[in-house]
């Protein structure tokens, strides 16, 4: 071959390392009381590390779900079809637990593991990650009805995937969805126009047509629909106790930018049969118990990919050399990448840290600060995301532009959560309910966040400007979110300066709230020890 096609200076590729070597999470693990979860975790990082998980994932989001209507002879059978290795990334979430079987596990910290495992396991694939939080976030929701809930809490929370379309009580271990999302309504449920009949057995019959149901090869569904009483929650199983097939139409799959693996559909209701799930009219305040589960799986799942972007980056520079020396030693590429690492570590830690409240169901405060620092970091952290897999992508150069290198579709991912379970507005605007119908959270939330205290000046300066700005309640609509971005940050920041490497925690404060950081990564100032903060995402 001619010299001219001689291969150098290109990067190995990023696999056979344990994904759960993470210095942050890892210590979040052991602050939740989930230390006992560390040989799991590690065992499922090492998978994840693996060139075959990877490989996986790539050919599952090239090779993406299909939708069949109807079989050869035109009978209706609403199935979908997957790459085989869907359902290998399936099985290896809902064996190590990633779904439901954290609410029937009495150990200390089990939430707390469950989302360090999800967390660990999204950066193989993404798409899955879908069907497996909504399984989760059912369980609470469906206790509304204890009847419901003892016939298929157990199933649900099963370390068996068992895939295919048969009666959910005939079946090892059951998939679990959601489905509200109207055209007419989006986020604004109570504008949804399907309705909910009753029927002389106590069952219900749903006709409408749901806009965006995620997953629709699942087992069952919580949904919305409108009953005499009012908008209410209903379980709707794709096969009846009858055996038969539940009416639920698939009309089509959706084309998305990303999250390419999983199936999203517009569904129709023909007179489909539904029970319900809590009181009648109280549909919202039923599922909403879900909605704030989904909440925390898209901070997770934020984190997760930022952690991806931030290790995939230092990787590469580490082996790339440009004008005589590796890029990773180029002082300008350590400052962007530094920042990387600190946005990531930043949104990790205040993951697991609400991931740990979830424990704590019994605790008040607790609960209270988990309602609003999930709303407030459900925005943030989720908002963060983009921007941060965009520069990641860009360390790379032209590389990273190629799909080859994994990056675009890290690109692409990196919107949806904050668009799924309430978009920006939305969750900005949660963040400000919370604080009006719960002002016991605002108290909670600064409990935890003033527990840093005397730690580092400009948080403090930070945390009283916070303070001030919810003073001021004039217009507070209209700047909600720079309220919650402030409020994001400083929570962010007191579980830095608590438990954070020294280099992080100073990173985070010099630029966050030091004034002294620019609109783009890469704008540290000048003395903060990046070769340490890099370090915590250099594979070994």
């Amino acid at each position: 071959m001619p010299a001219t096609h001689e291969v150098t200076n290109q990067v190995p590729p990023l696999a056979g390392h344990d994904v759960a070597d993470d210095p942050a999470l890892v210590a979040g693990l052991e602050r939740a009381g989930a230390g006992w979860a560390a040989e799991e975790l590690h065992e499922l990082g090492r998978l994840a590390g693996s060139e075959r998980a990877q490989e996986w994932g790539r050919l599952v989001n090239e090779n993406e779900p299909v939708l069949r209507t109807h079989d050869r002879y035109g009978n209706r059978i609403d199935e979908v079809e997957f790459h085989p290795h869907w359902h290998d990334l399936m099985t290896v979430a809902v064996s190590h637990g990633l779904h439901g079987t954290a609410w029937q596990d009495p150990r200390e910290g089990v939430h707390a593991a469950r989302a360090a495992k999800f967390y660990v396991w999204g950066q193989v694939e993404a798409g899955h990650s879908c069907p497996i939080s909504m399984t989760y976030a059912a369980v609470p929701a469906l206790r509304a009805n204890a009847e419901l809930a003892a016939r298929y809490e157990p199933l649900l929370a099963a370390t068996v995937y068992d895939f295919g379309l048969r009666e959910p009580s005939t079946k090892r271990g059951l998939i679990a969805g959601m489905s509200m999302t109207e055209k007419q309504g989006g986020s604004d449920v109570r504008a949804n126009t399907t309705t909910a009949t009753p029927n002389a057995d106590g069952s219900h019959s749903l006709v409408g047509h749901k806009w965006f149901t995620s997953a629709p090869m699942s087992d069952m569904f919580l949904t919305l629909a409108q009953a005499p009483g009012g908008l209410s929650c209903f379980l709707l199983p794709r096969v009846l106790p009858d055996g038969s097939r539940n009416p639920i139409r698939l009309q089509r799959l959706k084309d998305k930018l990303g999250n390419r693996s999983n199936a999203s559909s517009e569904i129709e209701y023909d007179h489909a049969v539904g029970w319900l799930v809590g009181e009648e009219g109280r549909g919202v305040r039923t599922i909403i118990e879900m909605v704030n589960n989904t909440r925390l799986d898209c901070t997770l799942g934020s984190a997760s990919g930022m952690r991806l972007g931030a290790v995939r980056a230092v990787h590469h520079a580490t082996h790339r050399y440009a004008f005589g020396k590796a890029l990773v030693d180029q002082p300008l590429m350590a400052n962007v990448l530094a920042d990387l690492v600190v946005e990531s570590e930043a949104a990790t830690t205040v993951a697991m840290r609400l991931a740990a409240a979830g424990d704590r169901r019994g605790d008040a405060q607790e609960q209270a600060f988990r309602r609003l620092g999930l709303a407030v970091s459900k925005y943030w952290v989720c908002k963060r995301a983009p921007m941060h897999a965009a520069e990641a992508l860009e360390c790379f150069g032209g590389n990273g532009y190629v799909e080859e290198s994994g990056m675009p579709r890290l690109y692409r991912e990196a919107p949806l959560s904050s668009i799924w379970e309430g978009s920006g507005n939305v969750a900005a605007l949660d963040a400000l309910r919370a604080m009006g119908k719960q002002p016991e959270s605002v108290a909670a939330f600064f409990a935890e966040v003033e527990q840093a205290a005397g730690g580092d000046a400009r948080l403090d300066d930070a945390v009283d400007r916070v303070r001030k700005e919810l003073t001021d309640l004039d217009g507070i609509e209209y700047r909600a979110r720079r309220v919650v971005e402030a409020m994001a940050l400083v929570l962010q920041g007191s579980l830095l300066v608590r438990h954070g490497h020294p280099a992080v925690a100073d990173a985070f404060c010099a630029t966050r709230f030091g004034g002294d950081w620019g609109l783009a990564f890469g704008t540290l100032p000048a003395g903060v020890d990046t070769a340490a903060i890099i370090e915590r995402a250099a594979v070994r």
